[in-house]
Order: structure tokens, then C-alpha cells, then sequence
């Protein structure tokens, strides 16, 4: 183990708050001393399927803490998914049944794999204890907090004062999840900056079960590809860590040129001294904004798919953006009919979910034929010859007329 000394100052680099230092300082030199490594906490809620970039900035300093010999422990909050985390929001979650939370947490350890490492990590499930809880229970863990330590909530407070519905069971949640801590006796937290409230919870209660209090590591917020609201996929400004190469490139390079060394510092996991030498190249000239983009996006996607697919990616992006030409590996769809609809072709061809979506895109101009935009999308294409579709600046196909089974027209 290196000091205490040196791992604080590994663990602090990056982190917008610890609450409090001198806590986790004197936890790191009493696991230093008895050679005894700490226990780390990260929950995080299946509500919805994937992991993204922002959820991977508190995910690597969980792997910093593994690195420098200590036990990470991630909660999957399958049970906690439930209520719905009421963090940052200006209205109550949606409320998800106990298998479709499951269902989500099929994939979340292996993404969160893309960045743990596994030989010191334990996956807990919530439900293992929270669903275990009786109402006696709940009652005695309800009564160490009051409504008005929870209206001091920045979001609970907003809704309150417009008049706007707050659920009881969101009170619950930054109980729920204080229990987790209990459980797993953590000796730190981890979590976002609009995590605080949460965390604090966790501290109250374990003293409250006559625990060693846990310390905080708050981390940043990570903006999304709109550089306004934190990333988000209920706001579609995601990078998913699922990403194919070039997509995941094509999306980093739509970043605005403001988050160029933000996400070099949390989405490419640089220290401070290589975030303020990019700074300062841009700031003097020396680094072009595309040119830095691409060189944060290409150690984004080695981060995740190795280097010769972020070289692929890399090439493919310069291809279709650089060069204007279409890219090499452009999927190859074979449609048994002469002619089709264009909004079933999108479909079949897999550039769009669905024919909703088709209409969308269309009506959004951002679909093209053989380079000329589809304007109306009641109109049908022909395929007597292959066709170049792309749907934005991402997505192309060739299509062509031939044996294979026919698309569903509704």
C-alpha cells in the first residue's frame, strides 16, 4: 500500500468534495496501519438499462480505490429502483415493478466490468435486505429523520414551494439507500455532487446503528453531448458505454468545443496536469479544437474498445467528415421488393427503432438517399439499383433489391 498521504492524494484529484478530509484521512492511515482495506460503496439504480459516461466518472474513482488495495462493494439498487431516486428531479420517478429492475441489472455488471476491476469488487443486490425489512422496522429507521430535514432538500424544496406533488415513498429513498451502508458497513460513499443529501443519510443512520460513520467522495456532474443538462438518456444527450467504436467517436465529437478538457478530465479519466496542458494548448493555439477532440475522443474509445478500434473509429469519422466520403463498413441490407416505402426501409434497414422515429427523423431533415434529403415521408424508393441511406451523420446502409425476407408494413 502506498501512504495515507499519497492515496489521498490519488483519491482527492478529480473529486468536487470529501466530507469530511480529515475523516477519510484518518481512515486511510488506520488502513495503512493494520493493514486492513477500507470498504467502498457505489450504488446505483437499474432504472433504466445502460450506463453512460457520467455514471463511468464515479465508477473509476471506485477503480482508483481498488487500485490502491481496497474492497469495492457495488450496490445494484434493484429494490431501491422501485421508489425512484428523487436526486435532482423536478417531478416523482416513474415507478418500476421488482423484475423489470432485475431485468435492467442483467446488464449492469457486466458494463460496470468495462471499468471495475473484478478481483476486488463484491455486487450486492438491495433487495437482499430492504425487502427482507418489516414495518416495525421501517417505522424506527422513519423516526431518526423529520420532514423538515427533508424539505431541506434543494429538490424536495422547489417542488414544495410550486405546489407540486411529493410522494411519501420519495422520502423513503434516502433512507433505503442509508440502509444499504448499514448493511455492507461501509467505510466510504461514493456518488455525484446531487448524491450529497443521499450520503449524508448514510452517515446519520449508521451512527444511529452504532457504526463507524462513512466518509463521502463526491464527484462532478458530467454534461451531456448538448453541453447544458447533465448526461442523461431521458434527455438523449448520452454517450452509452455499449457504444459501437465509431459511434461512440462520432458522438464525442459533437461535444461543444467548451467541454473539449472537461471531459478529457472526467470522461478520459486525465490527471490535472495533462487536463491543464490541453488547456492551455487550446487557450494558445497550439491544439485545434477538432484536433483535441479527436485526440480526447480516441482515448475515450481505447478506454473501452482498445486502441485499434479507436484508430478504426477515428479513420471512419475522418472518412465521412473530413474527407466526405461514405464509410468502409457500412451494413449491407437485401430487401425482396423493387420498391418500398421509405419509412419501412429505414425500419428494416436498422437505422431507426421504429417507424415513429422514421417520420421524426425525416421531418427533421436528417434523412438522405444517394445524398439527396427525404422530405416526405409517405414517399416509397426504388431498388433497382443500390442505395446509400443515411439517417444523420452517423448511420448509413446500402440497400439493395434481392432474396430476403420481406419488411413489415403496418
Amino acid at each position: 500500500m502506498l501512504s495515507a498521504a499519497e492515496q489521498f492524494h490519488i483519491l482527492a484529484d478529480g473529486a468536487a468534495e470529501i466530507v469530511p478530509e480529515e475523516e477519510l484521512m484518518a481512515k486511510l492511515e488506520s488502513s495503512v496501519r493494520h493493514k486492513r482495506p477500507l470498504t467502498v460503496k457505489l450504488g446505483c439504480d437499474p432504472s433504466r438499462p445502460d450506463l453512460h459516461l457520467g455514471h463511468a466518472v464515479v465508477l473509476y474513482k471506485l477503480r482508483q480505490f481498488q487500485e490502491l488495495g481496497h474492497h469495492a462493494a457495488l450496490i445494484v439498487g434493484d429494490f431501491t429502483a422501485m421508489i425512484g431516486d428523487p436526486s435532482g428531479r423536478t417531478k416523482a420517478r416513474p415507478q418500476l415493478s421488482l423484475e423489470e429492475t432485475r431485468q435492467n441489472a442483467q446488464t449492469y455488471v457486466e458494463q460496470a466490468m468495462k471499468v471495475l476491476l473484478p478481483e476486488r469488487l463484491s455486487i450486492r443486490f438491495n433487495s437482499e435486505w430492504l425487502e427482507q425489512l418489516t414495518f416495525r422496522e421501517l417505522i424506527t429507521v422513519a423516526a431518526q429523520c423529520t420532514v423538515a430535514q427533508m424539505l431541506e432538500r434543494e429538490d424536495f424544496a422547489r417542488r414544495y414551494a410550486r405546489g407540486d406533488p411529493i410522494g411519501l415513498h420519495e422520502f423513503l429513498y434516502p433512507l433505503a439507500q442509508a440502509l444499504d451502508s448499514v448493511a455492507i458497513r461501509a467505510d466510504v460513499e461514493l456518488g455525484g455532487t446531487d448524491q450529497r443529501f443521499n450520503l449524508l443519510m448514510g452517515r446519520h443512520i449508521q451512527r444511529f446503528y452504532g457504526q463507524e460513520v462513512q466518509c463521502l467522495v463526491l464527484m462532478p456532474l458530467l454534461e451531456g453531448t448538448d453541453g447544458v443538462e447533465k448526461m442523461s438518456k431521458s434527455l438523449g444527450n448520452y454517450i452509452a458505454l455499449t457504444d459501437p467504436p465509431t459511434e461512440m467517436f462520432g458522438k464525442l465529437m459533437s461535444i461543444p468545443d467548451s467541454l473539449i478538457v472537461r471531459y478529457y478530465r472526467l470522461a478520459a479519466f486525465a490527471s490535472a496536469e495533462e487536463a491543464q496542458k490541453l488547456e492551455e494548448g487550446l487557450r494558445s493555439g497550439s491544439w485545434h479544437p477538432r484536433d483535441a477532440k479527436a485526440f480526447v475522443a480516441r482515448r475515450i474509445v481505447a478506454f473501452y474498445h482498445g486502441e485499434e478500434a479507436a484508430q478504426h473509429a477515428a479513420e471512419e469519422f475522418d472518412r465521412v467528415f473530413k474527407y466526405h466520403e461514405l464509410p468502409k463498413d457500412m451494413p449491407e441490407i437485401v430487401l425482396p421488393v423493387p420498391v418500398v416505402s421509405v419509412v419501412d426501409l429505414l425500419v428494416h434497414a436498422g437505422l431507426v427503432p421504429s417507424r415513429s422515429e422514421a417520420r421524426r427523423q425525416i421531418q427533421q431533415g436528417a434523412v438522405r438517399i444517394d445524398g439527396e434529403r427525404v422530405t416526405d415521408w409517405r414517399s416509397e424508393v426504388e431498388l433497382s439499383r443500390e442505395r446509400v441511406i443515411a439517417v444523420g451523420k452517423r448511420r448509413f446502409a446500402r440497400v439493395r433489391y434481392g432474396t430476403a425476407e420481406a419488411p413489415g408494413h403496418s
